[in-house]
């Protein structure tokens, strides 16, 4: 049986109180954090479902606001490395009375579980990820240029596969969280306007060029208006930062400077969000914070545009020039003279982006 005919059959309406229900998304962030606004439709529709989340530990904060959600991790460099560590891993999990599986990651990892709770009896539904149709897309002849499925869309069919049908008009924002002492300490209090810019990517290809970043970031810092606040990850990225940061009096960077559930306050306090194509897009879109997203050599087609987000929101490199974008789904393919592709965003688009959007 095909994976996509698999995940059409819907299962039966089932009685979901006391029901435990796993989902599976190990990572990458932006990823992740796309499993928010679906989980907070499944749990409005099934206040009394029980659900566990195996993923990264480091992504346990993107839930907490979740009452029946708890985060499990794998411990894929440890106790559930390998084979005999994953068959411990479905062990440690079938400890928890699991009385259903939704794999919204569908890697091999989560292939061998399968086969673990299925002959256990346990139903698993894994998700129909497209790949022909994001074949399709990124082809570089014959390209079908047209919009797929989202990914909360996909998300949505694994749950209704196990008779948990959601509606995501009912996803409702994260609720803004209180900045720690720490935050406080770092950024100040003012009356400005908040904007997060997270200049950075996976791949070049997603990535703004940092000087013209830098002229965007000179333009809003003229203005006087806003406090800009950069985010990035890693010591190459934490460097970069810090150096943009000191050319401007409204910029701070924070990265490195906070942990993780403290970056989280403070996105969810932000009036808005410049991102790439990236997890710090979908980390504001988990609280309902307006998205300015940037594309180079991928784009919203493949299904991976932030949550609730205007759809004029988002910057995209010129086609007409580069017509074989998306060139890949993740941004990991680069064809030769398209280096440059992003460069066509200008940088005065993007702050009159910006500025309408932070401005409404």
């Amino acid at each position: 049986m095909k994976q996509g005919e698999e995940i059409s059959k819907v299962a039966p309406h089932v009685d979901v109180k006391g029901r435990r229900l796993l989902i599976i998304r190990l990572s990458a962030m932006g990823d992740v954090a796309m499993t928010i606004p679906v989980l907070s439709a499944l749990t409005h529709d099934y206040p009394n479902l029980k659900i566990t989340v195996l993923t990264k530990n480091f992504f346990a904060p993107m839930f907490a606001q979740f009452k029946n959600v708890e985060v499990f991790e794998a411990d894929v460099k440890g106790r559930h490395k390998g084979v005999f560590g994953l068959y411990t891993l479905y062990q440690d999990l079938r400890a928890r009375h699991i009385d259903a599986v939704a794999d919204l990651h569908n890697v091999l990892r989560s292939k061998v579980l399968k086969r673990y709770f299925r002959f256990g009896g346990i139903p698993f539904f894994q998700i129909d990820k497209g790949r022909a149709d994001k074949k399709g897309l990124t082809a570089s002849k014959n390209k079908i240029f047209t919009p797929l499925k989202t990914t909360h869309q996909r998300y949505v069919d694994v749950f209704s596969a196990l008779g948990f049908p959601v509606d995501l008009s009912k996803a409702v924002p994260l609720s803004k969280e209180e900045l720690s002492e720490n935050t406080v300490e770092l950024i100040g209090s003012n009356t400005k306007k908040w904007l997060g810019i997270a200049p950075f990517a996976a791949f070049e290809g997603k990535m703004y060029p940092l000087r013209l970043m830098e002229e965007v970031i000179r333009k809003l810092d003229d203005t006087e208006k806003y406090a800009i606040f950069l985010f990035g990850g890693g010591k190459e990225e934490e460097k970069k930062l810090e150096a943009l940061a000191t050319h401007f009096t409204s910029c701070i960077n924070v990265s490195g400077k906070l942990s993780f559930p403290e970056e989280l306050a403070l996105i969810s306090n932000l009036d808005g969000m410049l991102s790439m194509d990236s997890g710090n897009g979908h980390l504001a879109a988990m609280y309902g914070i307006p998205v300015i997203t940037l594309w180079g050599i991928t784009h919203p087609f493949a299904g991976f545009y932030p949550f609730g987000q205007d759809a004029d929101n988002a910057l995209l490199a010129n086609r007409e020039k580069f017509p074989l974008i998306p060139t890949s789904v993740y941004g990991n393919k680069m064809p030769k003279g398209y280096e440059t592709a992003m460069q066509t965003i200008l940088p005065g688009d993007v702050f009159e982006k910006v500025e309408a959007v932070l401005n409404r």
